[in-house]
């Protein structure tokens, strides 16, 4: 009888979190043998993408869905502050990776772009004051700039301040060290890098067609989606990043920790503005608040999008509904995805939020007109002719259990992972692809405990000087990572850098 093919990891999907905890393995064991499959014929080719997610680097600088405010008035820092070290994390990961000759070069995937926030009316600028006043206080935000002063935000937005009314009370912060991240040139750099080492592969036009548990961990059927070609691997590890595929993988697992998890698919789409002539004028990424009943991943924000160095602009999101759970997948993910242990928080979800749904619907059925209006509550003197729909990629967010009401819909990311580590899944979206380094991080330590702490933890040291909670309550050490980290990733000059810490 034929043995099968033996890897001590399987990766499915080719996107930013498996190319990440892929190169971050073999670093930490250059013997490992991985394997990654994709079932698109190149890598980030769904969430990854460039124009399938707004680039920003998260560093909580200019989301204000992150610093929310309680019905007290007061400010809540505690995630900004957390998404900001962790985005910290990343660039530590990236900075070290930008040492070694075959990774290649920091300018391909991350520029700098301040990043702003913007607001309108009297609440929203004593909300946008009272972020300040205690973000600033913070090391990681000591930076941030506050201004009610429409002459200076002329000048750090000057597409957006022509033809306001006279007497609109507006205000913005800005911070200008934010980037914009290409996470589709990262990704290919990441698998690049991650080809070049021994036992290391990366294989297309692959789907995975089953997951059955074997004594020493699982055997991943995979289907040759061009030959009709199958074959069996035993791995001793499968992590599923493979996006929006991920939960349906992870029902077929037949896992404990997957009972109960659904989906709901979100999709995007974007205004896109390619005319140099407007262009040249909007150097930021420009977030505000969604408007009042609207869920957070619709908060509106104008960005200059850095791909393959020319530069864009992208306004957005709308959020549009469809039952796909990836760009180029089938209208019936979402129907083939209930099951029975999670159609009661499915249905609870739908019943709890027909506002969400209804919100959804509107959103869709938006004219190119309707969109543009909502475009001109941040640049007023914006032309129909310079913008174009673009759709964004795929988002499902989770539904999980819960005792009080049935089924909770859930913003943000999920890691699952069976109870003796052999598999693991990540669920949901935002702020995602900027913090996969933590996220990975916190999966290797879940799956790999005696590892972590053991023979990688050396090298966990080297890569990482400083983790999240250090970073959160060390100033000093804070300010010199991040100004090292900013040199090496090229995000500023060598000399105006040193010179300001002379």
């Amino acid at each position: 009888m034929a043995h099968n093919e033996a890897v001590d990891v399987v990766l499915v999907g080719a996107g930013i979190m498996s190319a990440t905890l892929a190169v971050l393995l073999k670093e930490l064991d250059p013997a490992i043998k991985l394997e990654v499959v994709e079932l698109m014929d190149s890598g980030a080719a769904e969430s990854s993408n460039p124009w399938n997610n707004a680039g920003t680097g998260h560093a909580g600088l200019c989301e204000l869905n992150y610093t929310p405010q309680a019905a007290d008035g007061s400010v809540d820092i505690k995630k900004a502050v957390h998404i900001n070290t962790q985005f910290e994390v990343s660039k530590q990961f990236w900075s070290y990776l930008t040492k070694k000759s075959t990774f290649g070069s920091s300018k391909t995937f991350i520029a700098p772009v301040p990043h702003l926030s913007f607001v309108q009316g009297e609440d929203g600028v004593s909300f946008l004051k009272k972020r300040f006043e205690k973000l600033h206080r913070h090391h990681a935000f000591a930076d941030m700039e506050y201004t009610e002063d429409k002459a200076k935000m002329a000048e750090w937005m000057p597409l957006m301040m022509p033809g306001r009314p006279a007497d609109e009370i507006v205000a913005a912060t800005r911070v200008i060290n934010g980037t914009d991240v290409n996470f589709g040139n990262l990704t290919n750099q990441l698998l690049q890098h991650l080809t070049s080492a021994p036992d290391a592969q990366v294989k297309y036009c692959k789907r995975v067609t089953g997951l059955k548990r074997n004594n020493g961990g699982w055997t991943v059927s995979i289907k040759d989606v061009n030959t009709g070609n199958s074959r069996d691997v035993d791995a001793k590890f499968v992590f599923l990043g493979a996006g929006g595929a991920a939960l349906p993988l992870l029902q077929a697992s037949g896992i404990e920790e997957s009972k109960g998890f659904g989906g709901f698919p979100i999709s995007g789409q974007w205004l896109r503005c390619d005319n140099p002539e407007v262009v040249k004028h909007h150097q930021a990424k420009v977030y505000s608040q969604a408007a009042v009943g609207s869920p957070p991943m619709s908060v509106p924000h104008l960005d200059t999008r850095v791909v393959d160095g020319k530069k864009s602009l992208l306004f957005g999101p709308y959020a549009g509904f469809t039952t796909k759970f990836l760009k180029h997948g089938s209208f019936m993910d979402l129907p083939m995805s209930v099951r029975a242990g999670n159609i009661g928080p499915m249905l609870a979800v739908a019943k709890n939020n027909m506002d969400l749904t209804k919100y959804l619907v509107s959103e869709v059925m938006q004219s190119m007109e309707q969109r543009l209006e909502s475009l001109r509550r941040f640049y007023p003197e914006a032309k129909a002719e310079d913008w174009r729909l673009e759709v964004a990629g795929q988002r499902v967010q989770i539904i999980k259990k819960d005792p009080k009401k049935g089924g909770v819909l859930q913003f943000g990311t999920e890691l699952v992972a069976s109870k003796d580590g052999s598999l693991a899944a990540l669920l949901g979206a935002s702020p995602g692809a900027s913090v996969t380094v933590s996220i990975m991080l916190e999966l290797i330590e879940r799956c790999f405990p005696e590892k972590t702490k053991g023979v990688w933890a050396t090298k966990l040291k080297e890569i990482f000087p400083a983790r999240e909670k250090v970073l959160e309550t060390d100033a000093a050490l804070y300010r010199k990572l991040n100004t090292q980290n900013n040199l090496s990733l090229e995000l500023v000059e060598p000399s105006s850098e040193t010179q300001s810490y002379a």
